[in-house]
C-alpha cells in the first residue's frame, strides 16, 4: 500500500511546485507557474483508473464556490473527516497556506486567494482532464462514474429541462451514474431523459410503490483492465422526504441496507473482481454503511459536497470524496488481483479554470446552449462590497440576501431560506448577475410563499431541521445546512437532544423573545408542498438587489452556536 507521504506527494504536486518556485502563490500564478500538466502529474499504478464526479449542479462554466469554515460532526463523526474546516484542515493534510489547494478546499482567506488563483470548474476544462488520463491509461482501463446532482440548479438547464447538461455530460461519456436533484425533473422527464441516455442510470434502492419492482437497474458489469467491475447506484435515500413527493408519486426511495448487501453477494457470485458502490448518500451515511455492507471495495461519496485530498479507509472500502459544482475529478489507480485491492494511488484534481485550456468540442456546445439565454445570464442586478457564499453549517451572506429580500419585498416579519449546499460564491466588489443568483436558485418549485406562522410552529421547525442535520446517527441524517433565518435570531447547539437544541429564539425588529402563541408574517421559498403559491424567488432576490443596488454583508450572525 502507498505510504501517507506518497499519496500527499500525488495530491499536492501542485502547491509543492509553486513552493520550490520561490515565489509567492498568487505572483506564480499570475506568471503561469500552475499548468494543466502540473494538475494532471500522477504516476500511474494497477490494471484500472476510476475517474470520479459529484454534485455538479448543472455548471457547465467555471464559478467560485468557497467551502465551509465550519462544518460540525456529531456522534462517531465528531473530529472526523470531513468536520475538519480552515487551518485545522491545512494542518491535517500538511496544505501549505495560501497555496493552490489551500484555496481550493478551505475558506481560509478565499477572497484574497480567489484573486490569485480565479474561477474553477468548467465542463469544457473537465473534458480535457478526462480526455488526457484516457489518453494516457486507455479506454479499456477507465471507468468514468458520475454521483447525480448534475442535471439541476443552473438557469439554462431549468429552462431547457436539464437537455443542456444532459448533452454536455453526454460529450464526456460517463460510464455510469446516480442521482438526487435529478428527480425533482418529474418522474415523466428522468424517464425520458433515461430512455435517451447512452449509459445507465443505477438506483439499487428506488421502488414502484405498486408492486416493489426495481425502477431503474441495480448495477451494471463491466470490464476494463481485464477485470470485472461491478458498479452498484445507491440514489439519495430520503429524495421522498427532503423533495417534492408529489414530483414522483409512485417511487419509494430507502437506505435499504439489507438489499444492498444482497447487490454486493450477487455481484461477486457472477465473478466480479472489484466492487464499486456509486453512491448520493452522504459522506457520513456512506462511513457507516462501509462498515455494516461487507464486500464493497470503493464508495464514491456524494451529497454532502465534501472534498478530501485523500481516501478514508473503513475496514477495506476505500471512501473517496470529490467535492462539488465541477472544482474537481478524482484519479483512483487500482491494483486489484486475487479479487482484492493489493494497493492504490488516488489524486483529488483540482479545475483551475484558468490553468486549463478548454476543450474544443465541449466549449462550443456550451456556448450554443447558452446562447438564447446569454443576455439574461449577464444582467446585473447589483454589486456586492463583501464576500458572498452559501456554503456552512448556519448561515452564509448569500443567503443573507435571500432572506433580507424576502422580508422586504413579500413584507414578512421573519423569513426561512433553504440551507442548501449548492450555489456559487461572489467575491468583493464583483457585479451580482442574473445568474448569480439563479446558480442559488433555479429548481422546479421555487415559488417564494406568504403565510402566517405562530412562534411554537417556528420552533418546531428549527427543532426538526436541526435534528434533521445533527443526528448522532448518520443514517436519521439528511445532509444538508441549517436553515436560514431573517428577522429572527436564535442559539443551537448542535449536540443536544431531540426537542432541546434550540433556545433564545429572538424577533429581531424589537428584541422580544418570540411568543410561541403569537403569529407572525413568514415569507420562505422552495416549500415541498403541492400548489405553493407565490413569485418565484429569483424575482424577489432580484427586485431587491435592483432597489439596493450595493450588497454590504453582514458581519454578525443572529445565529449563535453553543455547547461546542
Amino acid at each position: 500500500m502507498v505510504s501517507r507521504r506518497e499519496l500527499m506527494q500525488a495530491g499536492l504536486g501542485a502547491s509543492a511546485l509553486l513552493a520550490g518556485t520561490g515565489l509567492s502563490a498568487g505572483r506564480a500564478f499570475a506568471q503561469q507557474k500552475l499548468t494543466q500538466a502540473d494538475l494532471l502529474r500522477f504516476e500511474p499504478l494497477g490494471n484500472v483508473t476510476l475517474l470520479h464526479l459529484a454534485d455538479i449542479h448543472a455548471q457547465l462554466v467555471p464559478t467560485w464556490f468557497r467551502e465551509p469554515s465550519i462544518n460540525l460532526g456529531v456522534g462517531e463523526a465528531k473530529g472526523r473527516v470531513p468536520h475538519i474546516t480552515g487551518k485545522d484542515f491545512l494542518d491535517l493534510y500538511k496544505i501549505p497556506a495560501g497555496s493552490p489547494m489551500a484555496y481550493a478546499l478551505t475558506a481560509e482567506d478565499f477572497a484574497s486567494l480567489a484573486k490569485n488563483y480565479g474561477r474553477m470548474g468548467g465542463l469544457d476544462r473537465l473534458a480535457t482532464i478526462i480526455k488526457a488520463i484516457r489518453a494516457e491509461r486507455g479506454d479499456n482501463r477507465c471507468l468514468l462514474l458520475d454521483c447525480g446532482d448534475t442535471w439541476t440548479n443552473s438557469w439554462t438547464s431549468l429552462q431547457t429541462k436539464a437537455q443542456d447538461i444532459v448533452e454536455c455530460m453526454n460529450l464526456l461519456k460517463p460510464d455510469a451514474m446516480t442521482a438526487h436533484w435529478e428527480f425533482t425533473l418529474g418522474a415523466e422527464r428522468v424517464e425520458e431523459i433515461t430512455r435517451s441516455l447512452p449509459f445507465p442510470l443505477l438506483a439499487q434502492n428506488i421502488r414502484d410503490t405498486e408492486f416493489e419492482d426495481k425502477v431503474f437497474e441495480p448495477r451494471q458489469m463491466f470490464e476494463r483492465g481485464g477485470l470485472k467491475i461491478a458498479v452498484i447506484g445507491q440514489a439519495y435515500p430520503y429524495t421522498a422526504i427532503a423533495n417534492p413527493r408529489w414530483m414522483f408519486p409512485k417511487w419509494a426511495f430507502g437506505l435499504r441496507e439489507d438489499e444492498l448487501q444482497k447487490q454486493v453477494e450477487e455481484a461477486r457470485g457472477e465473478g466480479a473482481d472489484l466492487v464499486v458502490l456509486l453512491s448520493h448518500n452522504g459522506f457520513d451515511i456512506d462511513h457507516k454503511m462501509a462498515g455494516r455492507v461487507r464486500g464493497i471495495d470503493v464508495i464514491l461519496t456524494s451529497h454532502t459536497h465534501d472534498a478530501l485530498p485523500e481516501p478514508v479507509r473503513v475496514g477495506q472500502t476505500l471512501l473517496i470524496a470529490t467535492g462539488a459544482c465541477g472544482k474537481f475529478i478524482s484519479r483512483l489507480d487500482l491494483d486489484v488481483r486475487e479479487k482484492r485491492v493489493q494497493d492504490f494511488r488516488h489524486r483529488l484534481i483540482p479545475i483551475f479554470s484558468d490553468a486549463i485550456e478548454p476543450d474544443a468540442e465541449m466549449a462550443a456546445l456550451i456556448a450554443r446552449h447558452r446562447a438564447a439565454y446569454e443576455k439574461d445570464l449577464k444582467r446585473i442586478l447589483g454589486r456586492t462590497e463583501g464576500l458572498l457564499y452559501r456554503r456552512g453549517n448556519f448561515q452564509g451572506s448569500l443567503d443573507d440576501v435571500f432572506t433580507d429580500a424576502m422580508l422586504e419585498v413579500r413584507d414578512a416579519e421573519i423569513s426561512l431560506s433553504p440551507g442548501m449546499r449548492w450555489g456559487g460564491s461572489l467575491v468583493p466588489g464583483q457585479d451580482i448577475t442574473f445568474e448569480d443568483i439563479t446558480n442559488a436558485s433555479a429548481m422546479t418549485y421555487p415559488q417564494c410563499y406568504r403565510t402566517t406562522m405562530k412562534g411554537a410552529m417556528l420552533k418546531a421547525i428549527l427543532e426538526d431541521i436541526g435534528d434533521n442535520i445533527f443526528n448522532p446517527d448518520p443514517y436519521y441524517q439528511g445532509g444538508g445546512d441549517m436553515v436560514r433565518v431573517g428577522g429572527m435570531g436564535f442559539s443551537v447547539n448542535p449536540f443536544g437532544t431531540v426537542g432541546n437544541r434550540i433556545s433564545n429564539m429572538t424577533f429581531l425588529k424589537t428584541g422580544a423573545p418570540i411568543d410561541a402563541n403569537r403569529d407572525y408574517v413568514v415569507a420562505g421559498w422552495a416549500s415541498i408542498n403541492e400548489g405553493t403559491q407565490g413569485p418565484p424567488i429569483w424575482e424577489v432576490v432580484g427586485q431587491y438587489l435592483t432597489a439596493r443596488k450595493t450588497i454590504t454583508p453582514r458581519k454578525e450572525s443572529a445565529v449563535k452556536v453553543v455547547g461546542l
